[in-house]
């Protein structure tokens, strides 16, 4: 007898509904499938939800960061700063703007960009000369950074600041929605399937700038305009346009829109479906030889990931990551430290982004995962350390 397969668990997985379907037919049976009504409908949402005055939906949250980083006057001779420990786009954004990039380390604890080592290194840059034009703290797993202390230090310092919030929709930071840019100029989402909610591939950009919000518009779709108060040449007819900017086709499409508008309307459930299952995990866990990340008491993280450290470095964590892969458990490692990648390897080595690294390993955490699931998961990892 043919012995079955035993499911596989991914760390990450989208959940998609009849409502979601019923969303995207709509839009597939109306008169407009990626410029019409439903957009602006998902941005007026996003503002509706944070707090934001302006919300600018694109293709993806790189394209955002992109975007951003340009409404913000970067280019070549800058400096942006941002943490080692996240996806490559957060610095990538610099590059495609002709700046330059570095790393600031993270908080042991939190694995979020650590504000005594922002305050160090912007001491000795103001020293030599070489202060950062923005700095991007990334919330990881859903934790929102030290916004208050990093915003007072753009104010002492005179950077920009653009919260990367690709994990952190639903978050909230003391009693504001992560999104309100009350400490930041921008914040970014994504809204990739393993996120919090999703629109296929998207991202927006929030802000309470109204002229940061018109550039980015105008960004995402080729630098083209049709209000004739911003051409400048003489009009031919009603039909003319003008692109006024060097911009790019990072437009957000009505049926993305529409899936993204359906998804926002449970994102207070996923959330609170993923603050459980990690407080599950906590007590699980509480015994072993491994280190959850510390949540801070003035903040609700979304729980994007679930990170563990386990206490004997990368030999027991690779052990560990083997034996669940083994076992049909996708597990990942969020994340490899920018800097060690080959295109950013000239620069220097952090030690707590190193430490984290060689320890760090992202348990599955979404909300579709069952309770069997769950004590999978668990079983095997306690097994493992006993």
């Amino acid at each position: 007898m043919k012995l079955e397969k035993s499911k596989f668990i991914p760390y990450g997985h989208q959940d998609v509904i009849e409502s979601d379907i019923n969303a995207v037919i709509q839009v597939l049976q109306s008169d407009f499938l990626t410029q019409g009504p439903v957009v602006p409908a998902f941005e007026q949402e996003l503002c509706n939800y944070t707090g934001a005055k302006h919300s600018v939906a694109v293709n993806s949250c790189t394209s955002a960061l992109h975007i951003a980083c340009l409404a913000l006057d970067l280019g070549v001779g800058d400096i942006l700063w941002t943490s080692p420990i996240t996806f490559v786009a957060s610095a990538n954004c610099a590059l495609y703007c002709g700046a330059t990039v570095d790393f600031v380390d993270i908080n042991p604890d939190t694995a979020l960009m650590s504000v005594k080592k922002l305050r160090e290194k912007l001491e000795l840059a103001e020293r030599e000369g070489k202060l950062p034009k923005i700095v991007i703290p990334v919330h990881f797993a859903g934790q929102p950074c030290d916004m208050e202390e990093i915003h007072g230090l753009g104010r002492r310092y005179g950077f920009k600041i653009i919260e990367d919030a690709a994990h952190a929709i639903g978050a909230k930071y003391q009693t504001e929605s992560v999104g309100s840019c009350q400490y930041s100029d921008i914040t970014v989402f994504s809204f990739h399937p393993v996120k919090i909610i999703t629109t296929g591939e998207g991202g927006s950009a929030m802000t309470n700038d109204s002229l940061l919000a018109e550039k980015m518009k105008l960004l995402r779709s080729h630098g083209i305009t049709r209000d004739s108060v911003k051409i400048q040449k003489n009009l031919d007819g009603p039909w003319c346009y003008d692109q006024i900017d060097l911009g790019f086709n990072y437009r957000m499409t009505d049926i993305q829109a529409a899936l993204g508008i359906s998804q926002l309307n449970r994102i207070d459930e996923y959330v609170s479906h993923r603050v459980e299952i990690s407080k599950w995990y906590d007590d699980q866990f509480k015994d072993l030889n491994i280190d959850p990340l510390v949540q801070k008491s003035n903040r609700n993280s979304s729980f994007h990931l679930y990170v563990i450290r386990i206490k004997g470095g990368n030999k027991e964590r690779n052990r560990l990551y083997s034996n669940l892969c083994k076992n049909n458990i996708g597990v990942n490692v969020h994340y490899i430290p920018v800097y060690k990648h080959t295109y950013y390897d000239s620069f220097n080595v952090l030690y707590e982004a190193e430490r984290y690294y060689q320890e760090a390993i992202s348990l599955p955490l979404f909300p579709k995962i069952t309770d069997s699931d769950l004590r999978k998961v668990t079983s095997n990892i306690l097994n493992f350390f006993t």
